[in-house]
């Protein structure tokens, strides 16, 4: 039988369900139901998402999104090894620690580049091939990558879903005719018989729509729909390939200023145990800006 994705929904909804177990039996954890049951729900949606109906995934992430809201997720413990214990382990395999990451995107390379089975597959493979050697490497168990991985998700909490709730918005976005709504606003406010108006509008656009998707995909469907392609291609004759591969570059810029683009800004902040939440982003915004301009300056001398 072939692999497929459904396959890694289901590993990655049985992987979510055993952290859910674990943390119920975890006496130091202070919020352990609220978090298990979090995990829990949130498992569920993998492994069962095609047969429930929507109605109930979406009273599920309502329940998810209260628990939240309300903090009842937290961190536990996880029969961690101490800092001395972790640095001999550090001398003795030296960078031989790092084969298990390596063999991840080289698998995903193999499979996305050899086999009809897809990169998204291939991340799951990759991610079973490196966990494997890892076990193997260090003659660990099972149970303690699973606590291991408790430990990554619990520090990463409810962000860890936010990609797919805004990939979902996106899709949403896109049906409810967001695209013609941001046009007409956009001929409204900004000159469109100038040519540099119009790609600032494109470009900023991008920008602001992404701090707010948190997503350039999902804002570059909307703002070209909207700008780039009434405006700045039929409208002033833009070669649609330069001006949509740079005003994604664009969109990348608002994703470097955003919270909501988590899995960039919030979760590295948050798995770093930074104090400040958003010095990601803080150290991000004058490179992003920086590129903004001159990805607006690209458009206009390139383009046209």
């Amino acid at each position: 039988m072939m692999i497929t994705l459904e396959h890694m929904y289901y590993l990655t909804g049985a992987l979510l369900f055993i952290f859910s177990v674990y943390t119920v039996f975890d006496k130091r954890h202070r919020a352990k139901y609220g978090t298990a049951f979090f995990w829990f729900l949130y498992s569920i949606t993998f492994v069962f998402g095609k047969v429930i109906p929507a109605w109930i995934i979406g009273l599920m992430v309502v329940c998810m999104a209260i628990v939240a809201s309300l903090k009842w997720t937290g961190r536990g413990s996880y029969k961690e090894s101490s800092g001395e214990e972790k640095a001999v382990a550090a001398e003795k395999f030296g960078n031989r620690l790092f084969l298990p990451a390596l063999l991840v995107p080289i698998v995903i390379f193999l499979v996305a580049g050899f086999t009809k089975l897809g990169a998204l597959v291939g991340l799951g493979m990759g991610a079973v091939v490196g966990l494997a050697v890892a076990l193997y490497m260090t003659r660990e168990s099972l149970g303690t990558a699973a606590n291991e991985g408790r430990r990554l998700i619990d520090a990463i909490g409810w962000a860890v879903i936010l990609s797919q709730f805004l990939a979902a918005l996106g899709a949403l976005f896109d049906k409810a005719g967001v695209g013609k709504v941001v046009a007409e606003m956009v001929a409204t406010i900004v000159p469109t018989d100038s040519t540099l108006a119009v790609v600032i509008a494109y470009c900023v656009g991008m920008a602001l729509f992404t701090m707010i998707m948190g997503n350039a995909f999902a804002a570059f469907a909307v703002i070209t729909t909207g700008i780039g392609i009434p405006l700045v291609v039929r409208l002033h004759g833009a070669d649609p390939a330069i001006a949509g591969v740079l005003a994604m570059l664009s969109g990348y810029c608002g994703t470097l200023m955003t919270p909501m683009a988590a899995n960039f800004n919030v979760v590295p902040a948050a798995l770093l145990e930074m104090k400040d939440q958003y010095g990601v982003i803080k150290a991000q915004v004058p490179v992003a800006l920086s590129l903004l301009i001159i990805q607006i300056i690209l458009v206009y001398c390139l383009a046209f």
